[in-house]
């Protein structure tokens, strides 16, 4: 026992002298085994600093803005399609740099397409188009004017939306119709128009209706504030005033300015992308303006007899019909409420309808699958994936009743249109409930 004893005090002193050796050596070397883990790229978080919060965003060391990025996979090759105003004689080579998981992707050239509509205005709507590396889990996106990413560390991230790993079935949008209105400008306050006009898509059908606010009156701001707690009515800030010289018409040689009508055409084209992947159709016009059916009770109606009749078509052209404000005998046609103290005019009191001048241009307003287009003006589409097909007026039509006309035709010259009136027993109190809910509506006012 003792010789045992004796030996194992004899191996222990030299294996605990090699253990201690062995803890040394190992605190003192570099660890090997993280050279196989890549480091990120850039300065650490550099995907969490300067995300913009904003509708329109400056691209740095530039002219040009941004509005927004979506995921579009509907051209070969490329991934993400940026929305935005560019000056059209200041286009330079740009480079897109995603953040992927919190870490920077090598930069790729972006593919920059002006849109054809620009009226002779010095910006026009812009896609940025992207293909994301691969590998890369792209959550932000931003452009450089230079291939050298490090550059990204202070530029603005636009977030990526419409994300989705299979696209969206039709039959499982969240709303059926969107109503896209493009600008709100010149603090215009036209409640009672506005209140009779979204109860009334509300009646045909319509789920949603988006609305790109540069300005608007106090009445009217909050009316729209109480549709936008209700759901209804998603408000988009529009500081376009901000930024440009906007144009408060549409040509450029007549009006002057940066920016055709507020930028008129790049809110249509972003609520087309914004609604891309919610909506089943969009509808592309102004507040003034009522996309009517004649032969159907709602938009569904009409729109499921258009889609069957024409399985192939993604873009339909609705004629515009203009409605002058003229007067007529009410005790004829049957007593309409008092709106008393309600900013605007009553849309009901428009019955009057001109005929269009067929042999000079004519314009349409739309109702699109949105997913059908790439690309749209005011009155057509400039680029889709299906084809288009012009209603028939008698079919759908625009009730379109502007707050003044450039002609003033006699009467005998006018088609009388009480279309409006066959909803009448459901708008009129539904629009006295909203002026009241939002406190615009005398307590006097009856039903």
């Amino acid at each position: 026992m003792d010789a045992a004893t004796s030996l194992k005090k004899k191996l222990a002193l030299p294996l605990i002298v090699a253990l201690i050796f062995i803890l040394l050596f190992n605190v003192n070397l570099p660890n090997n085994n993280n050279k196989s883990i890549p480091k990120p790229s850039g300065p650490a978080g550099v995907c969490s600093l300067g995300i913009s919060e904003q509708t329109i965003t400056p691209l740095k060391n530039t002219k040009h803005l941004l509005v927004s990025a979506y995921v579009d996979q509907r051209v070969k090759d490329l991934d993400i399609r940026i929305i935005g105003i560019f000056k059209r004689d200041s286009i330079q080579p740009l480079h897109c740099v995603f953040c992927c998981t919190n870490v920077l992707s090598k930069t790729t050239p972006a593919t920059i397409l002006q849109h054809s509509d620009h009226f002779g205005f010095p910006f026009t709507t812009t896609d940025v188009m992207c293909q994301i590396p691969q590998n890369c889990k792209a959550t932000r996106v931003t452009l450089l004017t230079t291939p050298d990413k490090e550059s990204a560390s202070d530029s603005t991230w636009l977030p990526i939306r419409n994300q989705k790993s299979d696209r969206q079935k039709e039959e499982n949008m969240k709303f059926d119709f969107t109503v896209c209105i493009s600008n709100l400008f010149g603090d215009y306050n036209n409640v009672l128009q506005f209140a009779e006009t979204l109860e009334m898509y509300r009646l045909l059908g319509v789920n949603r209706v988006v609305i790109y606010n540069t300005s608007c009156g106090p009445e009217l701001d909050r009316l729209l504030q109480n549709y936008s707690q209700e759901g209804f009515v998603e408000m988009v800030p529009w500081p376009i005033d901000k930024h440009l010289n906007p144009s408060r018409g549409w040509l450029h040689s007549e009006h002057g300015g940066d920016v055709h009508y507020f930028g008129q055409l790049t809110t249509l084209n972003e609520c087309i992308y914004r609604s891309m992947e919610r909506s089943r159709y969009v509808l592309l016009n102004d507040i003034d303006e009522i996309i009517m059916p004649y032969q159907h009770k709602d938009l569904m109606s009409l729109m499921n007899t258009l889609q069957n009749q024409n399985p192939n078509t993604g873009v339909f052209l609705i004629e515009n019909h203009t409605y002058p404000k003229k007067t007529f005998n009410q005790n004829k046609w049957g007593p309409l409420p008092q709106w008393n103290g309600v900013p605007g005019f009553d849309i009901m009191v428009h019955i009057y309808r001109e005929e269009p001048n067929r042999n000079i241009y004519h314009p349409h307003k739309l109702i699109v699958q949105p997913r059908a287009v790439q690309q749209t003006s005011v009155h057509d589409v400039l680029m889709m994936s299906a084809t288009k097909f012009k209603v028939p007026p008698d079919v759908c039509r625009i009730i379109h009743s502007p707050i003044r006309t450039p002609t003033d035709p006699p009467l005998d010259r006018l088609h009388v249109d009480t279309r409006l009136w066959d909803f009448k027993d459901k708008l009129l109190p539904n629009v006295i409930k909203v002026l009241r809910r939002a406190e615009l509506l005398r307590s006097e006012t009856q039903n």
